[in-house]
């Protein structure tokens, strides 16, 4: 009895390790992904102080979560709520800023301009959305053959984190690890006018309007490949 006591342990102790193997293999082979969040009540707050939160809306269109390198660009929808003031989007003083300030570049189906050529602004008339993807000048890369520039770089490059210097490979691990989010915003600047003369007295509205629209990036557990919480 003694000895066959002693084989039902080592046997179940020998399924307990293979269990644990095969889930931590599991784990591991679930792809790394992350969440991105737009601060949207931090926009909501600046529109509202150059008291324009009637007047103007800001969203951004994300999906629940991304591998590390596959966002490439920003889907921004930008309301003229108004009912007599014409909104431009001014696409070459707006600006993406994390560590440095990089240029915005609206996408187009079929790019084949020189990058560095001025960008016209868009003009969003009263009670109309215009809906752009942007990205950052940096990410393009130019296709010799066919002579046009796709986006082939993420916006936020997270895996060159960990081939970079001591500091950067640091954030990366505590990046990867939960321990840190990352940031970096859209410095989104428009230009406001009358569409036609005659505004109301008493009402006023800043020629320019710059809106910072801040994201963090962070990392997403293991849990979130369980079906439940994909849904979510």
């Amino acid at each position: 009895m003694r000895n066959n006591g002693d084989q039902n342990l080592i046997v179940l102790t020998l399924y307990i390790i293979g269990v644990f193997y095969v889930f931590n293999r599991m784990i591991e082979s679930i792809d790394d992904q992350i969440k991105f969040e737009f601060q949207k009540g931090i926009v909501d707050d600046q529109l509202k102080e150059q008291e324009l939160e009637d007047k103007i809306g800001v969203s951004f269109k994300l999906k629940s979560s991304y591998s590390l390198d596959e966002l490439k660009d920003l889907s921004i929808s930008i309301e003229n709520k108004s009912d007599n003031i014409a909104v431009y989007v001014d696409w070459d003083n707006t600006s993406l800023v994390d560590s440095k300030s990089r240029r915005v570049i609206r996408k187009s189906p079929d790019l084949t301009r020189d990058l560095a050529v001025p960008q016209s602004p868009s003009l969003i008339v009263p009670k109309k959305t215009l809906t752009e993807a942007v990205t950052a000048e940096d990410v393009f890369e130019r296709d010799q053959v066919a002579g046009t520039y796709s986006a082939k770089k993420p916006i936020v490059n997270i895996t060159g984190l960990k081939s970079g210097g001591g500091p950067q490979k640091k954030l990366y691990n505590d990046f990867i690890n939960g321990r840190k989010e990352l940031e970096f915003s859209l410095q989104l600047v428009l230009r406001l006018s009358e569409v036609r003369a005659g505004l109301a007295p008493g009402v006023n509205f800043p020629p320019i309007c710059i809106i910072n629209c801040p994201f963090t990036v962070r990392k997403l557990p293991w849990t979130y490949a369980l079906p439940w919480n994909k849904k979510k």
